[in-house]
């Protein structure tokens, strides 16, 4: 969804970043639950009169209904409403409707699937017409038009794609290149002209995988042993010791959630020290540190020799043998390539930890702050949201309440230069840090005035920013939202973009204020969301438990810990609908799966399945001098005491069963993901024409727009609606003359 990684987003495509980067500390202490002031006991909702009717055979076929098309079973649903001598009540005929606007979804986005194959089928002939690819461009061109071909297909079909021919030679070519491009230590061309291409057409390849991982790693090897405007690769790795390394690792053994392999941390550790090699051996000139190639031959001896030496043993790999191998590769390193045994420590630890979990890590200081500021979603900056996804700096929205959003800066403005310096090489993670700083200072930023194209020089003051993390579905002026997506029918929609301490009580203020407001229905999004504070993911599904456990941290030794919902301030027991997709996470996954459970079965969960964080992580300072050791410490159990499976776990199973399964699937393709992004993106953008209104006018899309570009919401409100004629309210909809053959079903009463 709106920014979070789809499928053609490329590793080295700067995306979207916010100066808003915001989060929640877990050493913060987290929202207990994140209310001001006490809740009232929840008013009863009265329910229409014929919810207080006894049970009949309209009610048993409603029933009956829904509860097909809230497990996702539309067809089942639909066969139900074919029974012979159905009642023909009002709530029956609604269903009927919901059934077929759904049938009529699905058979719009089939027939655009349809469409989109023949179209990148045509664009594949057209392009084997013309012969051969003859270079990474027109390598490309092939791979774009099979990939958008194969997105439109069943598995099955995929396969036979990527068997023609044609295809088959160009995968060929493009391996060919790779092979050229890594031999001129050009590893950035080898993956984005290659592999990114072959992982994502055959995501099942472990061989594509693994050598696009290696890639990866040589390019992130790369990029921090060259300098940029921002700091130098010295002052990067600056203040890492040994000692920081070693405090970590003895924290390992009794604190993390499971037993430690060393000899796996070994072999990934040491791997990674063969590819620190191979990127100084292509060294170009700009990397800070360069080695000669015999020296870096006795590099690769001697880690091979290291290497040989534990794996010849019988032995398990202790902890201890673990820290002599680290010590072997420090002293190896001064007799051979040279380079500040800082880098070695960097990149020895952060794969020997990766080999754990994606989640354990050192955060070494000069990573400290922007680690911080991610986490507590709080920080000095002046209130923008910028991109430089086409190598152009923009500010992409304003934040309101900020020194920003008082300034002349408006969307779309591009920024030439922060502090007199241009931002034509500058990287986004640069841009960020220069245009924070403490609160009080001022930044001057030159901008090119999208409306006018006039440049102009704007002095900001810089303030402390709290990014709130509610949102609507439409953004209103003032920087207000709408949070009814239904009026007629009462239905509120919130998105919780991240769990931080003000989540609870934002999301408290608002539902108040739609409950105050007659909301009879509720969709919660937490698509995209990546977590956050535990306690606040607790803190909101406790405002839709009445009283219970909501989530269990099992750790390897001590004492589990919960967070429980408690029965005072509970809000009504409204029908409710989450959002969820792959990238929603950990805190996001406490709640959904909270809901979702057969304890409570308080909420419907529509989308994908979730991203599988399962596990829940701690900071700690032991490791010193100013760095810090995240690390995992639990797993996650919902109410009825099932893990929520880990992805990292899954895999290595071979297994893809990870997360929260929704209750009805709703999978979105790459070109729907894209116009949904830009549908939201243009919803939530706001711009100073919608403070003064002097300014260019802001592109708005109306409900029906939104819900025709997003397939998951429109699929979410439908569903909803469905659970509201279970409870007994009678909608507000059109009910058509003669609902047709599908329904058999007339508009009786």
């Amino acid at each position: 969804m709106r920014g979070h990684d789809s499928k053609y987003r490329d590793l080295f495509i700067l995306l979207f970043a916010a100066l808003i980067l915001a989060g929640a500390s877990p050493r913060a202490g987290a929202v207990s639950k994140g209310i001001p002031t006490p809740r009232p006991p929840a008013p009863q909702r009265q329910l229409p009169a014929q919810a207080a009717q006894p049970a009949s055979e309209a009610a048993r076929l409603i029933d009956a209904t829904c509860e097909k098309i809230t497990s996702g079973d539309f067809k089942a649903a639909r066969e139900v409403l074919q029974s012979p001598s159905i009642p023909q009540t009002k709530g029956i005929v609604q269903l009927g409707v919901i059934v077929s606007e759904y049938e009529a979804i699905e058979a719009g986005r089939k027939a655009s699937r349809t469409d989109k194959y023949a179209e990148q089928t045509n664009e594949l002939e057209k392009l084997k017409q013309k012969g051969p690819p003859q270079d990474v461009n027109d390598i490309s061109q092939v791979f774009m038009a099979v990939l958008k071909a194969a997105d439109n297909v069943e598995q099955s079909e995929k396969k036979a794609l990527l068997e023609e021919a044609f295809v088959k030679e160009t995968i060929e070519k493009a391996l060919r290149q790779a092979d050229r491009y890594e031999m001129q230590g050009d590893w950035v061309n080898a993956y984005a002209n290659c592999y990114y291409w072959l992982t994502a057409l055959d995501e099942d390849n472990t061989e594509y995988k693994d050598h696009a991982e290696e890639l990866i790693e040589k390019i992130k090897i790369e990029v921090s042993l060259k300098d940029n405007s921002c700091e130098t690769s010295v002052e990067r790795h600056e203040g890492i010791k040994p000692k920081m390394f070693l405090r970590a690792v003895k924290a390992l053994d009794f604190n993390y959630v499971s037993i430690v392999d060393y000899g796996e941390m070994a072999e990934k550790a040491l791997k990674q020290c063969r590819l620190l090699g191979e990127v100084l051996a292509k060294a170009d000139e700009e990397l800070a540190y360069r080695a000669d190639s015999p020296d870096v031959d006795k590099w690769f001896a001697g880690l091979d020799e290291i290497g040989r030496d534990f794996r010849g043993s019988f032995a398990m790999v202790t902890r201890d043998r673990f820290l002599k191998i680290f010590d072997e590769v420090l002293a190896l390193n001064s007799i051979t390539i040279k380079i500040p045994q800082e880098v070695v420590i960097a990149q020895f630890s952060e794969a020997a930890f990766a080999s754990l979990d994606p989640y354990t890590s050192l955060v070494w200081p000069w990573q400290v702050r922007d680690f911080e500021k991610n986490m507590t979603q709080k920080f000095p900056g002046i209130g923008i949201q910028i991109s430089k996804a086409i190598g152009i700096l923009k500010v992409v929205s304003l934040i309101p309440n900020t020194p920003a959003y008082s300034s002349g800066l408006d969307a779309d403005d591009v920024i030439l230069a922060v502090d007199g310096e241009p931002t034509e090489d500058m990287s986004i993670q640069c841009a960020v840090s220069k245009i924070t700083g403490p609160k009080g200072t001022r930044v001057t930023l030159r901008v090119k005035h999208a409306e006018t194209n006039e440049i102009e020089d704007i002095v900001i003051v810089r303030d402390s920013i709290v990014v709130p993390t509610i949102r609507g579905w439409q953004r209103l002026k003032g920087g207000r939202w709408r949070y009814m997506v239904d009026q007629a029918n009462d239905v509120g929609y919130v998105r919780i973009t991240n769990f931080t301490e003000t989540t609870a009580p934002d999301m408290e203020k608002i539902l108040r204020d739609l409950e105050g407001r007659g909301m009879k229905g509720l969709i919660v999004d937490l698509r995209d969301n990546t977590g956050g504070y535990l306690s606040a993911a607790a803190a909101v599904a406790d405002m839709f438990v009445g009283e219970g456990l909501i989530v269990k941290s099992q750790p390897r030794w001590g004492i589990s810990t919960y967070e429980a919902a408690h029965k005072n301030g509970t809000h009504p027991d409204y029908p409710l609908v989450l959002l969820i997709n792959q990238h929603s996470a950990s805190a996001s996954e406490i709640v959904a799966g909270a809901l979702q459970d057969d304890k409570y079965k308080r909420a419907t969960l529509v989308g994908e399945r979730t991203y599988g964080k399962g596990s829940v992580q701690t900071i700690t300072q032991f490791p010193g001098d100013g760095s810090q050791f995240k690390y995992t410490m639990a797993y996650y159990h919902l109410p009825s005491n099932q893990r929520v499976k880990n992805r990292y776990v899954m895999e290595k199973k071979g297994r893809k069963d990870w997360g929260i399964a929704p209750d009805v699937e709703v999978k979105l393709r790459i070109e729907e993901q894209r116009k949904m992004n830009e549908v939201h993106g243009a919803n939530e953008i706001l711009a100073r024409t919608d403070r003064n209104g002097v300014s260019k006018s802001v592109k708005r899309y109306t409900l029906a727009e939104t819900l025709d570009a997003d397939p998951q919401l429109a699929i979410g409100l439908l569903t909803l609606k469905a659970k509201m004629i279970q409870e007994g309210y009678v909608l507000d909809f059109p009910i058509p003359a003669d609902s047709g053959p599908k329904n058999q079903l007339s508009a009786g009463s």
